[in-house]
């Protein structure tokens, strides 16, 4: 079998569309095209039942009830509904609102919001190991705090924060609990219940399902839980998020989620063999590599590897047979560098050269021996003409050098 190039190791960012979860939604598009919310005849019927069937197929995966489960368009929407949502519904409770610096921008963006509203905001620190201390958490609640937001794993490290800790904390002091549980669904068993969430948001193309739908998971009791609508129209999905259903996407997601609770079994031990892999093949040749973020607590398909003394943007050019990403994707002109590496306190020097390889379920042994050689190659070319690492091997302390000028130099708004 011919290699697919570039080979795909960015499956964090989406996953292809699983051949199977494609036949399922194909007669959606097509003879079954009804609207989910018409009663009045079979073509509403058919579009109703096959939602609520995605209901369950997704209520299944993370131990909830059908009744808790709400589409949206994406995780990105129902982060947004639960902190909108909850901190707009419950103002009469407090208006204390509690995360953590290395979320998702769809959560850290909306707690800014929030700020700029009037809430007040508390942004937690992590761990140098990526993790947020569940003691930590409980120091910052107050008899206003509403909600507290943390991630079920990062999407740049794979780093897992001690979920179920957090989840008893919240229940202790009485606080709602929202996480978001994107990149961790597939990749690890999640449970609402046993972690104590109250709201848990999911994306369909994370998980070899199409973009454009997710969903919101919201408890029902103890606590009954109830953000606010942020999208207002016919009162669709208890109205939380009115419009009309994505069912082709709804159908998509659902089987998605059928395909994991039958092949998660399997599918983690062979991520897991996989990485494993990479990673030996990766730091047995090659010195002056770090892997960011807690070793063990870690998503079996993630690593994020700094390379030092070379530039990330560099590497990619090097290994144009490989799509993988950067925590320092050049955002606009400028270099920015991964803020959840930073947030760890990883050193410039470190952050400049990290890439992250994410496996997923199509990734083969034959695409992990045909990265290795082109990763050590590449790394032991960009290091032979790196000025840095010339000055490195004699004896100069490139980490205490100032950046800040350097960046300006080398990267000038285009």
């Amino acid at each position: 079998m011919t290699l697919k190039l570039p080979v795909y190791f960015d499956n964090n960012a989406t996953t292809p569309l699983d051949p199977r979860v494609l036949e399922a939604m194909l007669p959606y598009f097509t003879e079954k095209f009804g609207n989910a919310a018409s009663r009045s005849h079979s073509y509403g019927w058919d579009a109703a039942d096959a939602c609520e069937h995605a209901r369950e197929q997704v209520a299944d995966i993370i131990g909830a009830d059908t009744k808790e489960i709400v589409f949206t368009s994406g995780a990105s929407e129902s982060d947004n509904i639960a902190l909108k949502g909850m901190m707009e519904n419950y103002a009469e409770k407090g208006n204390h609102l509690i995360t953590v610096a290395t979320e998702h921008k769809a959560v850290l963006d909306t707690a800014h919001y929030l700020e700029t509203k009037g809430y007040n905001v508390t942004i937690l620190p992590v761990e140098p190991d990526g993790r947020v201390n569940p003691e930590l958490v409980e120091s910052a609640i107050t008899d206003k705090t509403v909600l507290v937001s943390v991630m079920l794993a990062n999407n740049e490290t794979g780093v897992i924060h001690p979920i179920k800790e957090i989840g008893e904390v919240c229940e202790k002091r009485g606080v709602f609990f929202h996480c978001d549980a994107t990149q961790a669904i597939g990749k690890l068993p999640v449970n609402v219940k046993d972690m104590k969430i109250h709201l848990l948001s999911m994306s369909g193309h994370k998980i070899y399902g199409p973009k454009g739908v997710g969903v919101l998971y919201a408890r029902n009791r103890n606590p009954r839980v109830r953000p606010e609508a942020v999208i207002h129209g016919g009162g669709h999905e208890k109205k939380m998020r009115s419009g009309t259903l994505n069912v082709p996407g709804i159908v998509g997601l659902g089987k998605a989620c059928e395909i994991i609770k039958n092949e998660m079994g399997e599918e983690i031990p062979r991520l897991l063999k996989l990485r494993t892999k990479l990673e030996r093949g990766v730091l047995d040749s090659l010195e002056e590599v770090h892997i960011n973020g807690n070793f063990e607590h870690r998503l079996p398909n993630t690593i994020n590897f700094s390379f030092k003394y070379v530039e990330s943007e560099s590497l990619f050019l090097k290994m144009e047979n490989l799509a993988v990403s950067s925590g320092s994707a050049c955002t606009s002109a400028t270099l920015e560098s991964s803020f959840v590496l930073r947030a760890m306190g990883v050193p410039d020097t470190l952050i400049n050269g990290s890439l992250r390889f994410s496996l997923g379920r199509f990734t083969t042994e034959e695409e992990i021996d045909f990265a290795i050689p082109i990763i050590i190659r590449a790394v032991k070319y960009l290091r032979e003409i790196s000025p840095l690492y010339e000055m490195a091997q004699k004896g100069i302390d490139i980490d205490s050098m100032d950046w800040s000028a350097y960046d300006r130099h080398h990267h000038h708004d285009a």
